[in-house]
């Protein structure tokens, strides 16, 4: 029986070019670098500059993924961004990006699920080609946390870095069978009890202002190994496989403790899991196709790895993602 796999063709990034270490938060806050690498695995990150937006970052990743794809604007057939933190309150992220890129065919929208977000848009992107409303789909994670960092709190600000990574997602005939190429299975979900463990204490129709944001580092953590271990598992059930099977773990790169307890849970060695953490930090929903494609540039996934990425957010909202390569 032949159907329809949404595959990925092509993968891209873009990071600002300020990179910023540790000591450069140690020199204001209670902080050093050994505080900040016990406790997250950051290194280092990238903010952007002044005047370089959301959208700006997202068009550079999209363009990398385009080159990488071999495929041109023209062929797409809809933009999907996935951000917390867009350049407006509207238009969308993704219709700034699909200007950006010449395109005027298709359509354009941005997916809101904080770190969860390219999970979200990755798996919504997949319903559209298998629906037959899409050949070929651009999906983008792109943040810049910078602007929305309370800079006095050592807890979160430390944490969060800015980046855009991009793939391009199309239409090919599999089989059927769980050794297809492509997109196997998705698994979301989302739990609004618990939004004040995760958030930004400003929005447009409570506050008219942007906010900062605000965790409860050590409840986010706690929920974080437990759901992500369980939503992977779940995705990969839903495609026919087993951990023992995954070659590649690409997770959300918030904190390398949490990568390492999923892992752990999971009963996978750290040497087949994608980390990228010590050099970008936190970048929300940018962070899995970031993680993707340095991994691809680096030539680490061959045909018909199997994939497995898992992340979780603000909501809180968590998910994963099973595909082969």
């Amino acid at each position: 029986m032949t159907v329809i796999r949404p595959v990925i063709i092509g993968t891209g990034h873009y990071l600002p070019a300020r990179i910023v270490p540790n000591s450069e938060f140690a020199a204001t806050l209670d902080t050093s670098d050994e505080w900040i690498v016990s406790r997250s695995g950051i290194e280092r990150r990238h903010f952007a500059a002044e005047g370089e937006y959301t959208s700006d970052l997202a068009i550079n990743a999209a363009r990398a993924a385009l080159a990488n794809a071999g495929v041109t604007a023209q062929e797409i057939d809809a933009v999907i961004v996935a951000t917390s933190t867009p350049d407006y309150t509207f238009p969308a992220v993704a219709t700034q990006v699909q200007a950006g890129l010449g395109m005027t065919q298709g359509f354009a929208f941005d997916i809101q699920a904080v770190g969860a977000g390219f999970v979200f848009a990755l798996a919504n992107a997949s319903g559209l080609i298998l629906a037959g409303q899409a050949k070929r789909v651009l999906v983008i994670g792109a943040e810049t946390f910078s602007r929305i960092m309370d800079w006095t709190d050592r807890g979160t600000c430390v944490l969060f870095g800015d980046g855009a990574g991009a793939v391009v997602l199309e239409a090919q005939a599999g089989s059927g069978a769980n050794t297809d190429r492509g997109v196997l299975a998705c698994d979301l979900h989302s739990d609004g009890r618990y939004r004040d463990l995760l958030y930004v204490d400003g929005g447009i129709s409570r506050t008219g202002t942007a906010g900062v944001l605000r965790m409860q580092g050590r409840e986010v953590f706690r929920h974080a190994v437990e759901k992500l271990a369980a939503t992977a598992t779940s995705a990969l059930e839903k495609a026919g496989l087993e951990a023992g099977q995954v070659d590649w773990i690409v997770p959300h790169q918030a904190n390398l403790r949490i990568i390492k307890g999923t892992a752990q849970k999971l009963g996978l060695p750290m040497e087949n899991v994608i980390v990228t953490v010590q050099d970008h930090g936190n970048t929300s929903a940018a962070s899995i196709p970031l993680a993707l494609s340095v991994a691809n540039t680096q030539g680490r996934f061959k045909p018909g790895d199997l994939i497995l990425t898992e992340a979780i957010g603000g909501g809180l909202s968590w998910g994963a993602v099973a595909l082969r390569w």
